[in-house]
């Protein structure tokens, strides 16, 4: 059943008593639909909203008060559909939209709202660089799918919730840092996304504050070069930390340096200041920082424009298709650095 039929079956407006989200991966997407979450738990009471997602992501949803149970996707589809169909859900809402999220729709039998991707205006964007995507945010299309539901957006930007088990004090992770420090991503999960090392270090040693590094296992050399150049009050959490613990420090932080990557959007749910580097894909994708409101908007985007290569991809690659890599090498650190101390307000 479609949702105009559903919606009309029932009214304008119907009453949700049990929803499902599917969003399986991976971090800054999922954080991206926390306001969903949210504003169909504040806005439809009594509701009870159920998530799936895979375990590596599971941290992200698990200590969020909006959600009532979370099911997790492993290898066996058929065992998880066998679970939800138990559930009996009034509505899918499906924030994936690939194969398995498919399957589990069609298997649930129950009315569906998901979103449109963009497919075919992303891929004339990487294609022919043609100009042709909406300037609207990737939440905002969510919220526009459940609009016949009464569901309107609160204006609250993104909900990130850290267990207190997971908190960390900075001063006794790193003695000696003091006062406000900046919140540097090394990393992200395609190289064409990442600002280069050798970018990275004259940016950060120019700055006249204690700067903490954040990343995971596969992040550490870049880090120790890092440290090993500026040898100035640079403090390295790379794989040190779990997902949780360094959100805790993003919390605590002045401003954050990021690449396009799932802690930006950690940063963003926090209300921190951003100077986030982008590379082969662009903001216009309708990924960029999202803030409430009531908060004027705190980013800074750092970008090369008018290379005839950009974006080349929607996601990104394991090394520049171009092979010159000018989205990042052309990067100017000073401007970086000078973005960094307007937003961090020095």
């Amino acid at each position: 059943m479609g949702m105009n039929i559903f919606a009309l079956c029932y009214g304008t407006f119907m009453t949700l008593k049990k929803v499902l989200i599917i969003r399986l991966s991976s971090i800054g997407d999922i954080v991206l639909t926390t306001p969903v979450v949210r504003n169909l738990k504040l806005q439809q009471p009594g509701i009870e909203i159920h998530y799936v997602v895979k375990p590596a992501f599971a941290s992200i949803v698990q200590s969020n008060p909006y959600i009532s149970k979370v099911h997790l996707l492993d290898q066996k589809l058929s065992r998880l559909i066998r679970k939800l169909k138990k559930e009996k859900y009034d509505l899918v809402v499906d924030l994936h939209k690939n194969f398995r999220s498919y399957g589990i729709r069609l298997s649930l039998s129950v009315p569906v709202v998901s979103f449109n991707k963009l497919n075919i205006r992303k891929w004339l964007a990487v294609r022919f660089k043609w100009k042709v995507l909406p300037p609207v945010h990737i939440v905002d299309r969510y919220l526009e799918s459940l609009q016949k539901f009464g569901i309107v957006n609160d204006g609250q930007g993104l909900d990130y919730f850290i267990p207190e088990k997971d908190h960390v004090d900075p001063e006794k992770q790193f003695p000696g840092i003091g006062g406000d420090y900046l919140a540097v991503v090394v990393g992200a999960k395609h190289y064409t996304k990442q600002l280069p090392v050798a970018k990275l270090i004259p940016v950060i040693c120019d700055l006249n504050l204690p700067v903490v590094l954040l990343g995971g296992k596969d992040d550490e050399k870049t880090a120790e070069m890092i440290m090993e150049k500026c040898q100035k009050q640079v403090f390295n959490a790379c794989g040190k930390l779990n997902l949780n613990q360094s959100a805790s420090l993003i919390r605590q932080a002045g401003a954050v340096l990021t690449n396009d990557t799932g802690l930006m959007h950690i940063a963003a749910a926090l209300k921190k200041p951003i100077v986030s580097v982008w590379g082969n894909t662009i903001p216009e994708f309708g990924m960029y920082p999202y803030y409430p409101d009531n908060i004027i908007d705190q980013s800074k985007i750092m970008e090369v424009n008018g290379l005839k290569c950009r974006p080349c991809s929607k996601i990104g690659f394991r090394e520049c298709p171009e092979k010159h890599f000018d989205c990042m090498m052309k990067q100017d650190e000073e401007m970086i650095r000078r973005a960094i101390m307007q937003v961090i307000g020095e």
